[in-house]
């Protein structure tokens, strides 16, 4: 009976030892990888001739970063009546949620893409969603259809029935390609599942994400750490585009995004930057006063949605020029940018090549057109990007005056509000060129009655 008893639990021992490996090491893959994209924002009824280029790339890992489907239903603009949905006293909003079926078939669509069928027949793909796959437009912790959805995204995924993903609240998950020594480490937050209201400076990961995150980066130390964040991380435009108009980041969780810093830091984990999505350009972003070396954050987006495609091209000039003029201290501005702007309005794409044999090892980061071109990028070694002996501080109270440590937020008003007061200024000179016409019209008319009176 001893004796039975003695090889039972070395059975069990053996069995759940072996269960442990399958389940730790099922994001692991050992082959070298050197070439990553991704990509977001991806209207499945569009054309999406980008994923030529994107193959024509060759990476190895592809990775979605939010609206994989524009799956939530846009009902049609209204500024007048009952239901105003755009402009100052909208009562109703523009969005609402499609059923599981309609989330369901429109999943289906974009996962039938020729291109995207050949992409998915020879490069891993993994992702996470934003706010129009998750189901509703900025919607957060309170969408009622979050649990229906998790489901769906993952079988677009191609997620594993047993997967943790598929039992956690969230799809945040992590993955580890490459050999010891040039491992690449790719966690992708779920920015949507458990955030708080906008303007709450609440939580936008919630307490579990949280402390799954920070077992991650105080985990086993890689080459390179990915974090792939749905929304943008360093930059906040919504402190420059206000009032007119707001995009979510993490930015508007000041809290959040000094806890994200401050975790880094204290991780002292190295080779570390981030991906993002959501905003309809693409751009690369830079802060240096978060981990003591330069933190980048490149955003690509969208496969299909672009803000140059909402206008008539003869105005795309106009668009290119508010983005110029629009006040951004933490993008990174130099001579590779196509634009004078350094953000790019078209269908784009993020492609990552690391170069493992040059000496030191050098990572690129870009943003690519439909063509594969880049049309913005930074070249570094990888050395740069290494941890130091570094106390963080926070965001408000990092240097003023260093290049990309001044935020958005912290400018003088004449220059954080510029657009708006180019804007004031403009529909005022429109008003007064107005009243000033009207004017001279009413003075011409009075004076042809007055002569036709003489006469």
């Amino acid at each position: 009976m001893g004796l039975g008893l003695k090889w039972w639990w070395w059975w069990l021992t053996v069995t759940a030892v072996g269960v442990g490996v399958v389940v730790t090491s099922e994001n692991k893959h050992d082959n070298l990888v050197s070439r990553i994209a991704f990509g977001s924002c991806a209207n499945q009824s569009a054309p999406q001739s980008i994923w030529d280029a994107i193959i024509k790339f060759d990476p190895q890992v592809f990775i979605w970063l939010g609206d994989n489907i524009y799956g939530d239903v846009r009902l049609p603009n209204k500024l007048f009546g009952r239901k105003r949905n755009i402009g100052p006293w909208k009562n109703t909003e523009r969005f609402v949620p499609a059923s599981e079926q309609e989330m369901k078939s429109k999943y289906e669509e974009a996962k039938s893409n020729p291109g995207y069928s050949r992409l998915r027949q020879k490069t891993k793909v993994i992702g996470t969603w934003d706010d129009h796959d998750y189901g509703l437009n900025d919607a957060g912790k309170e969408f009622a259809g979050k649990v229906t959805n998790q489901r769906l995204m993952l079988d677009f995924l191609d997620e594993p029935q047993d997967s943790p993903r598929r039992k956690q609240a969230g799809v945040y998950a992590s993955y580890t390609f490459g050999p010891t020594g040039r491992q690449i480490k790719v966690i992708l937050l779920d920015t949507r599942y458990h955030r708080d209201p906008l303007r709450s400076d609440g939580t936008i990961l919630g307490s579990s994400q949280w402390a799954w995150l920070e077992k991650e980066l105080y985990g086993s130390p890689t080459a390179v750490t990915i974090i792939g964040s749905s929304i943008q991380v360093i930059s906040n435009l919504s402190a420059t585009t206000g009032p007119f108009f707001y995009m979510e980041s993490w930015g508007r969780f000041p809290k959040e995004r000094d806890r994200l810093f401050k975790l880094l830091a204290d991780s002292k984990r190295g080779g570390v930057f981030f991906i993002s999505g959501d905003v309809h350009f693409g751009e690369i972003t830079r802060y240096d006063c978060a981990t003591g070396y330069p933190l980048y954050d490149v955003t690509a987006s969208g496969i299909t949605q672009a803000v140059e495609k909402v206008v008539p091209m003869p105005l795309h000039f106009l668009v290119r020029f508010l983005a110029w003029f629009t006040p951004a201290t933490l993008r990174v501005m130099d001579g590779n940018c196509r634009r004078k702007s350094c953000t790019y309005g078209m269908p784009n794409f993020g492609a990552i090549e690391i170069d493992w044999h040059a000496t030191p090892v050098t990572l690129k980061i870009q943003v690519r057109d439909t063509d594969g071109d880049p049309v913005v990028g930074v070249t570094a070694p990888l050395s740069e990007l290494q941890a130091r002996n570094f106390n963080y501080v926070t965001s408000n109270e990092a240097g003023k005056h260093q290049r990309h440590c001044h935020l958005e937020i912290n400018q003088p008003g004449i220059v954080r509000y510029r657009l708006a007061i180019l804007a004031y200024c403009s529909l005022s000179g429109l008003v007064l060129a107005m009243m000033g016409l009207i004017w001279l019209a009413t003075l011409c008319c009075c004076r042809c009655s007055r002569k036709k009176k003489r006469e």
